[in-house]
């Protein structure tokens, strides 16, 4: 029999959940039958695979030593010497890195891509914010999540609860995310609200405009203002009120403005990746925020994009 004690990392989870992240070599099916049959405890006493793990409780596993052995984490946030990360803050709780265009935010078909979470854990793991050692069941996670060519913030979860609380606050809108891009054109009119339907087609990788009734299709709603105009080409601010998969690039491709740079959309090859930059986000809690209450009413910026300098200097 071995013992399992639940940390603060580790609570909030369902027991299979948990089993699941600590255990891999377990299979799911036998966790269960394990569970239903008292091989997995919780405290001493038969437990349902829904319950919720509180801190300082701790499993009974009266199962087999091969469960336990786990190969060695040979992840390439391993192989990364130098983590090339740009900070713009970074607390016991949470980091907010800028991220460049070109570089992935989560893995791709490709293993052996270096991505910005591989960055992110090998930061933190070098940094002394992250043991893979001691955790059974966290792994730092990014909480929002930008296109390979799009720069700007991106907030990473240095802890479990911190992970939760963000995902929580992103899906009910209480984190405000404002993009600056470059477009083809000028908006007509200046500002406004873009409200409309999308479909994204996931073999080719394109998200099209769409009606409501249309199968697949997800409300898009934006919010944009024209801040400067030079030439040809016009300096936007976004307030994205929902996060679609490629919601700005075609909405403002809707109005005849596509993004500068963006040749999916239609916005040509002046620039070398689409001049799209997450560079604003505001922590706008209206509800109970745990222990991120503090970052409520705090707005943090990201450094100034590229092609802001290249077409409105």
């Amino acid at each position: 029999m071995r013992e399992m004690t639940i940390t603060a990392n580790d609570a909030g989870q369902r027991l299979d959940r948990f089993l699941q992240k600590a255990l891999p070599g377990l299979p799911g099916t036998l966790a269960q039958k394990y569970i239903r049959t008292k091989r997995i405890k919780v405290d001493g006493k038969r437990t349902e695979r829904s319950y919720r793990l509180s801190e300082g409780d701790t499993i009974q596993l009266y199962i087999g030593d091969e469960f336990f052995e786990q190969a060695l984490d040979l992840g390439l946030y391993l192989s990364i010497s130098d983590p090339a990360l740009s900070i713009c803050y970074e607390d016991e709780h949470i980091l907010l890195v800028n991220k460049p265009p070109s570089i992935l935010c989560h893995s791709s078909t490709d293993p052996e891509e270096v991505t910005l979470v591989d960055q992110v854990k090998a930061y933190l793991y070098q940094s002394g914010g992250w043991d893979p050692k001691v955790e059974q069941s966290f792994v730092p996670a990014l909480s929002n999540r930008l296109d390979r060519n799009t720069g700007g913030l991106v907030i990473a979860a240095k802890s479990a609860a911190s992970q939760r609380i963000l995902n929580e606050k992103l899906r009910d809108g209480e984190i405000d995310k404002y993009y600056l891009l470059a477009v083809c054109g000028r908006p007509v009119p200046d500002c406004g609200r873009i409200e409309g339907h999308l479909v994204k087609d996931r073999a080719n990788n394109i998200v099209h405009v769409a009606e409501a009734h249309e199968a697949d299709a997800k409300t898009a709603v934006l919010e944009y203002q024209t801040l400067k105009t030079t030439g040809d080409v016009s300096l936007v601010e976004c307030k994205l009120i929902t996060g679609r998969s490629h919601q700005i690039r075609v909405q403002m491709a809707s109005l005849g403005t596509p993004i500068l740079g963006d040749r999916k959309y239609g916005g040509g090859d002046l620039e070398p990746y689409q001049a799209l930059w997450a560079y604003r986000l505001r922590f706008s809690f209206t509800s109970d925020a745990g222990a991120l209450a503090y970052l409520d009413g705090r707005e943090f910026r990201s450094i100034e994009p590229p092609f802001v300098a290249r077409w409105f200097s």
